[in-house]
């Protein structure tokens, strides 16, 4: 028998107006309404082009995701098995699913629920 497990913690991309279930961290592109015990809010303005000399490859959604995911290890943020992303804009939307598949750190904690 052949069988896996994908521990990683699923990323919900939500649409206007779509709530994240109860316990879900959230990921949300600035400004955010959205209020939650493990939250974490990330910008496009000014953010360079993935893998600028002065930013590295680690892009502004790579950046929020690994706060969530330390304040979850370290116990800042109450445990949480799912991420509700709260994009504005598709730019958003689509920086996140860049970062899900392009970001080794994050592919590696992180997947794009089906």
């Amino acid at each position: 028998m052949a069988w896996s497990l994908d521990a990683r913690i699923r990323v919900h991309v939500l649409s206007p107006g779509e709530s994240p279930a109860p316990g879900m961290a959230i990921l949300a592109e600035a400004p955010a309404a959205a209020l939650a015990p493990a939250m974490t809010v990330f910008t496009l303005e000014g953010a360079h082009a993935p893998a600028c000399a002065c930013c590295g490859a680690r892009g502004p959604v790579a950046e929020a995701l690994d706060r969530l995911f330390l304040g979850r290890v370290r116990g800042d943020f109450p445990w949480f098995t799912a991420i509700a992303a709260l994009p504005r804009s598709a730019e958003g939307a689509e920086a996140i699913r860049r970062t899900l598949r392009e970001d080794q750190a994050s592919s590696a904690r992180f997947r794009l629920a089906s």
